[in-house]
């Protein structure tokens, strides 16, 4: 668990509703990440949790309520680029370049976007994979990878820009079940070293071993949210209980 900054949050959500088309997705989200904190959203397929942290990326826009990002509204669209290189993203699917290496698939963001050196890349680019143990691998095309590694090299791009928030959604959905160890140890390190961090999942054992928060959703809205013992351990709200009782059953 980290050391969470009771200063004002990093990430705040007020009022905020999104539909798509006649389905409303999101109803009236308040919701507050603070500096430091590992913020874990959980609840069944269509509950919201996805689209929340979409929001909070800048990758969607709300219909309604204010959307702050380290200071940026992200509810005003003029403002909403100014989070790029603040935040950092890794979805379910890796998004590698097939036809360059672990090493360019790093660096490319680097040179391009930060105006770096090749060189200079270089260097960040080893630094990153090596925090995410696949230094070794930094000649090897994504098919010459597992999956597990991809995703990790997927992790390192996002971190290699140094960002102060990084989200997470879905990261190991698409892994075969012995990969997913291998990418939740990653993000787990993460945490340990104090990175700010939003995660949708539905690794349970990562959301209660390594959340500060666990927030469930269900229809669109927050239902409950807490510390993890409470939330996995004697949660107050039945739409909960049932989840949880489903999905760790299963």
């Amino acid at each position: 668990m980290n050391q969470v900054s009771q200063n004002k949050p990093v990430i705040s959500l007020n009022g905020v509703n999104k539909a798509f088309g006649a389905t409303r997705v999101l109803q009236g989200i308040d919701l507050d990440v603070r500096s430091g904190e590992v913020l874990v959203l959980i609840g069944a397929s269509g509950s919201g949790k996805s689209t929340v942290l979409r929001i909070m990326a800048g990758l969607e826009t709300s219909d309604s309520g204010e959307v702050w990002v380290n200071d940026v509204p992200l509810h005003d669209p003029r403002r909403a680029r100014e989070i790029r290189g603040h935040v950092g993203m890794v979805f379910q699917q890796f998004n590698l370049f097939p036809h360059k290496k672990a090493l360019g698939n790093v660096t490319l963001a680097l040179i391009k976007a930060r105006r770096m050196s090749p060189a200079d890349a270089r260097k960040r680019a080893m630094e990153t994979l090596d925090r995410v143990g696949l230094a070794e691998r930094a000649d090897h095309y994504p098919s010459q990878l597992s999956g597990g590694q991809q995703q990790r090299v997927a992790i390192a791009r996002a971190l290699a820009v140094e960002p102060g928030i990084m989200f997470f959604d879905e990261a190991t959905s698409a892994l075969d079940p012995e990969l997913v160890g291998e990418v939740t140890e990653v993000m787990r390190g993460l945490a340990r070293d104090g990175m700010t961090m939003v995660v949708v999942t539905h690794e349970m054992g990562f959301a209660r071993k390594t959340a500060d928060r666990v927030v469930f959703m269900d229809k669109g809205v927050i239902a409950e949210q807490g510390a993890p013992e409470q939330i996995f351990v004697n949660p107050a709200n039945e739409r909960t209980r049932q989840f949880l009782h489903r999905v760790l059953d299963h």
